[in-house]
């Protein structure tokens, strides 16, 4: 267990480091750069499925850990060497004044807004939806009575269309902004897992749609969260800021990995874990909403400055 908690730390390591790094090269269209790289993560599983499926299927799972751990640690030893942020010699973009600020909040600034904390609620929120599809795909394939093509297909498109949900709506939130982009997809969410208890059971090809449907109204969160704490705390301490938020979904591994589990023993159904989590995709819509409505964070020292410097206009205009 230990070193299985390891790979996902190393992981989280890659993950973080290269958000942060993507926000700060690109502040004017942060949802698409947060995307791109949330899109590489999501989807890159879809070309080691088949290989790994085979590897395990024939009982060599160790086989399968130490090659593509092997292949991932070149690949990533390799593209570090080219990683590097932005220095002063780099004219980047203005970002956009009406969705981001220019003052930067480390982690400990950050945790004392009520901005982090709705960021974070939304994103466990919505990740445990997420993640107990991930969890419950091949024991729902089983009890519905699935075949093993079906299943393998499932696990080949479900990435794909996690990937394409990070890379489309970061994209779309670059112009329609990131609360209304969250508003959308997060009603959609709800619609998605709700139709999973509706269809999935029909045939094959609904079951491959439906959680294709799910996982393209999920994956987006690990797009417009990191660009959403780009715009409200700047880009300087984004690496550092996003991995507090994204810790949210480890917790929400916890409750969704065992959620819709705990209900099927209890109830002999998946329908009132998909139901539940539909509930919480709605509630992270109104909070979405919320979010929209509220003033932007300021900083303490900023809120200071700014009076001293009214106070000392003041004091000219009566002079």
């Amino acid at each position: 267990y230990v070193l299985y908690s390891l790979a996902g730390f190393g992981a989280a390591l890659v993950y973080c480091g290269s958000m942060g790094t993507a926000l700060k090269w690109f502040p004017d269209r942060r949802g698409l750069a947060a995307g791109t790289i949330a899109a590489g993560f999501g989807s890159g599983s879809a070309l080691f499925v088949p290989f790994i499926s085979k590897v395990v299927h024939s009982g060599d799972w160790h086989g399968a850990f130490l090659s593509t751990g092997i292949a991932q640690g070149l690949v990533i030893i390799l593209a570090a060497q080219i990683l590097r942020k932005p220095d002063g010699s780099v004219a980047l973009p203005a970002p956009k004044s009406t969705t981001s600020t220019r003052v930067n909040f480390n982690s400990a600034e950050m945790l004392r807004t009520p901005h982090f904390y709705m960021l974070f609620a939304m994103a466990l929120m919505m990740g445990v939806g997420g993640l107990m599809t991930t969890a419950q795909v091949a024991p729902m394939a089983k009890t519905l009575k699935m075949s093993a093509a079906t299943l393998t297909l499932a696990l080949t498109i479900n990435p794909l269309a996690n990937g394409g949900a990070r890379l489309f709506w970061g994209w779309v939130s670059d112009s329609l902004g990131r609360e209304r982009t969250m508003i959308l997809s997060f009603l959609l969410q709800a619609l998605s897992l709700v139709g999973v208890v509706w269809f999935a059971h029909l045939s094959a090809a609904m079951f491959v749609t439906t959680m294709a449907c799910v996982y393209f109204t999920w994956g987006e969160v690990y797009s417009l969260m990191p660009s959403a704490i780009g715009d409200y705390f700047g880009a300087k301490y984004a690496s550092s800021n996003y991995a507090f938020v994204y810790s949210a979904k480890g917790a929400a591994s916890i409750v969704g990995g065992g959620l819709a589990a705990i209900l099927f023993e209890r109830t002999g159904s998946w329908d009132p874990g998909f139901y539940a989590c539909a509930g919480l995709a709605l509630v992270s819509a109104i909070l979405a909403v919320v979010l929209l409505n509220m003033p932007r964070p300021v900083k303490e020292e900023a809120e200071e400055a700014a009076f001293a410097a009214d106070s000392s206009l003041a004091q000219e205009s009566a002079s």
